[in-house]
């Protein structure tokens, strides 16, 4: 049996505890037996209130050995808290799995969890995860990501994902599927599928990385090589390259492949073009590559795309 515990603290988003622990209590029930054995831990145990107010029994954590830990998301300042940080500290170095969900990310990174391996959060927090902890590697283009037992996922339903990825770990992929079906979610996100994470809302902080990023957005239909890109906001390539991914948490070529999807969905939303002439006119060298962009952002085609909305459909991007 599996003992898994949540660890949560004032402030924390209640979606990021429900969806996993639900995940988990859905493979032991369909699964006939006790795989998993579920907690909810706090630094003070008892009740212990989210976002919204909603208050979670807790035990004290530490009181009991676990095998893999979940650290929650929720508001970073009260997670951020000494007694937080290093109770956090304590539990990893008692457990053999360690995970986060959303912007639980930055308790593991405070608390050393995370030191030169490769993680992710959530999209827009992702600059900031960079920058306060140099010594990880955040992709922010991740849904989930594991590095030497350490898992970190996107934004709020990403839990979901996360967990479904650990019971297939534990249990292989029949359970996971079967879970997945019970909780109607994809099996699974690969964690390879990216956050949606729109360019037109990242804010870069100097004025050189948003001139390259106009320059950009106007010249979609031609070929933008990162030399291109760099000579814009007047920088060497190793400088602009470097700034880039430090303002943006994104290389300049994946910034440019979002923004050439969003192009593309936006052409496919209001009018009625071949899909060969909107891959050509927002800069796809052709249709096949804007296929694959459009999979691993949205999760389907363009052409699946095109048909929910005429249908009505919403299309939900990545969390």
């Amino acid at each position: 049996m599996q003992r898994v515990g949540f660890y949560i603290f004032p402030d924390h988003q209640i979606l990021d505890l429900a969806g996993p622990f639900a995940a988990f209590e859905t493979a032991a029930r369909m699964a006939g037996q006790a795989l998993y054995r579920l907690s909810v831990l706090s630094r003070t145990g008892g009740l212990v209130a989210g976002r919204g107010g909603a208050p979670v029994a807790t035990q004290v954590a530490g009181k009991t050995r676990m095998d893999t830990l979940i650290v929650c998301g929720g508001e970073i300042s009260s997670m951020l808290e000494p007694g937080e940080v290093q109770t956090v500290a304590r539990l990893a170095d008692r457990v053999a799995r360690i995970a986060s969900v959303c912007t639980g990310a930055f308790l593991l990174a405070e608390a050393g969890v995370l030191d030169g391996r490769r993680a992710t959060t959530h999209w827009r927090v992702a600059r900031r995860l960079q920058q306060s902890y140099p010594s990880i590697e955040v992709d922010a283009d991740r849904i989930f990501v594991e590095d030497r037992h350490v898992w970190t996922s996107a934004g709020v339903t990403a839990g979901i994902d996360l967990a479904l990825a650990l019971i297939e770990a534990d249990h292989g992929t029949e359970l996971a599927r079967e879970v997945a079906r019970e909780l109607v979610v994809y099996h699974r996100r690969a964690g390879g599928q990216s956050q949606f994470a729109p360019i037109s809302q990242m804010e870069p902080e100097s004025d050189r990385i948003r001139i390259a990023l106009s320059f950009a957005r106007d010249h979609l239909h031609e070929p933008l090589p990162i030399e291109r890109l760099a000579d814009a906001a007047h920088l060497s390539v190793r400088q602009f390259g470097r700034a880039f991914r430090r303002e943006t948490g994104e290389t300049p070529a994946k910034a440019v492949e979002r923004l050439r999807v969003e192009a593309a969905r936006i052409r496919l939303q209001e009018g009625a073009e071949p899909i060969e002439m909107i891959a050509q006119a927002v800069g796809f060298s052709d249709p096949e590559r804007m296929r694959r962009a459009f999979v691993k952002l949205f999760g389907m085609s363009p052409q699946a795309m095109r048909r929910l909305d005429r249908y009505g459909a919403a299309i939900t991007p990545s969390a």
